[in-house]
């Protein structure tokens, strides 16, 4: 490729990099700064993986930024590293800190960060595909990197770009505008783009970009029906139980295995995840259904065929997701009852918890508790947690505590 091209664009890339804007700033944990490793940031496309970078920057003066999602460097291959090397040292000779945007659209780059590791830069580089990362990762620069997984907005992210002042206690008028804040939060979602329009055909275009650049066109795909129709499936029926071999019938496909890998690379793309059932024995969580979640209620909304009013499932979700922030393993149970999520920390179960959008129906507060408490027994606990929609109060039961909060007050804890 040649160098005036890619000068060019570097230079018109940096400049959109260092344009100051009006942001929401993430929660950049400080681990990730003061690593002397490469930061490997993932996350689904749009997320504001950029934006995190443009954050991370502001902590180092003397840096350079390249985005290889940009048309311009299609024909960029490996062999071009080091020419773009030169091109960040002619244009500042103190150059330190490397920012590599969706570098895992050019083969071998994992050898050229790890040269440049080795010569002292520090480093982030981000994209939005785990498995290709993860691989090439494991090959050249594994015990050399950190790797940070960065979501959609969290509710509270959410407020914080709303300038909504969270605080122990409101009016009433505060508390209807959180309540309407709420709402918007589970029909659009987090995307960030998403957030300032609200704006459902854009979540439809996020959705169309993730299945076609991300997975079809990249993994080349063949059978792009099966595919898609797997993947509205899956997104009309989150939080439910599935088995590959169910979903192969219910489908129509040849064989398990090709839902298995189809839905590994949805997966891979952060479309989607999927939460094994909690068993000592890995054999059995392998065997075992899973359940499934997206990765964006806005975009169940936009795309799925699920009814609107079905807000369980959709909660349900919201829980995950925050829950996959806060923990590294989460599981659901199931025994005679069941539980719809554990958190497990150092080989224990700290944590059981329920999601219904209302325990008004004296069936349904009844099968919700069971199951919670089945888990808690199972496990040990003294204390469970069943998140509702609007319901808060505590059920002291045979020496255990279960305590009932409204989802809001849960996620701004």
């Amino acid at each position: 490729m040649e160098k005036t091209i890619i000068k060019q664009t570097i230079l018109e890339q940096r400049g959109l990099f260092e344009r100051e804007e009006d942001i929401v700033k993430r929660t950049v944990p400080e681990y990730l700064l003061q690593s002397q490793k490469i930061i490997v940031i993932t996350g689904i496309r749009r997320c504001g993986k950029s934006t995190l970078l443009k954050e991370i920057s502001g902590d180092f003066k003397n840096h350079a930024y390249a985005n290889f999602e940009d048309e311009r460097f299609l024909e960029f291959t490996a062999k071009d590293f080091n020419t773009l090397l030169e091109i960040f040292l002619e244009l500042d000779p103190k150059t330190n800190t490397l920012y590599f945007d969706e570098i895992q659209n050019i083969s071998g780059w994992e050898k050229f960060v790890r040269r440049l590791f080795t010569e002292g830069y520090k480093i982030f580089v981000t994209g939005s595909s785990s498995n290709l990362l993860s691989s090439e990762i494991a090959t050249s620069i594994t015990g050399r990197n950190l790797k940070y997984e960065l979501f959609p907005f969290s509710f509270k992210e959410y407020l914080l770009y709303r300038k909504f002042e969270t605080k122990d206690t409101y009016t009433t008028k505060e508390k209807a505008s959180l309540s309407g804040y709420f709402e918007d939060y589970v029909k659009y979602g987090g995307f960030p783009e998403i957030i300032k329009s609200r704006n459902e055909k854009e979540l439809m275009e996020i959705y169309q970009d993730i299945l076609i650049k991300d997975l079809l066109v990249r993994l080349q795909i063949r059978d792009s029906k099966d595919f898609r129709d797997l993947s509205m499936y899956l997104l009309s029926n989150i939080s439910r139980k599935m088995s590959y071999n169910n979903l192969k019938n219910l489908l129509g496909f040849s064989n398990t295995s090709k839902v298995k890998n189809y839905i590994e690379f949805l997966e891979e793309a952060y479309l989607f995840f999927t939460l094994k059932k909690y068993a000592p024995s890995l054999k059995k969580q392998i065997m075992s259904p899973r359940k499934v979640y997206s990765i964006d209620t806005g975009l169940v909304n936009a795309v799925s065929f699920m009814f609107s009013e079905n807000t369980g499932p959709l909660l349900e979700n919201i829980v995950f997701l925050e829950l996959k922030r806060r923990f590294q393993e989460i599981y659901y149970h199931e025994d005679k009852k069941e539980c719809d999520f554990l958190v497990k920390e150092k080989e224990k179960i700290i944590k059981a918890i329920q999601v219904t959008a209302s325990i008004a129906d004296l069936k349904t507060e009844k099968r919700e508790i069971e199951g919670l408490k089945e888990a808690m027994e199972k496990h040990n606990l003294k204390e469970g947690y069943i998140i509702t929609k609007d319901t808060e109060k505590t059920i002291n039961l045979e020496g255990r505590v279960i305590h009932i909060k409204p989802i809001i007050t849960w996620l701004m804890e």
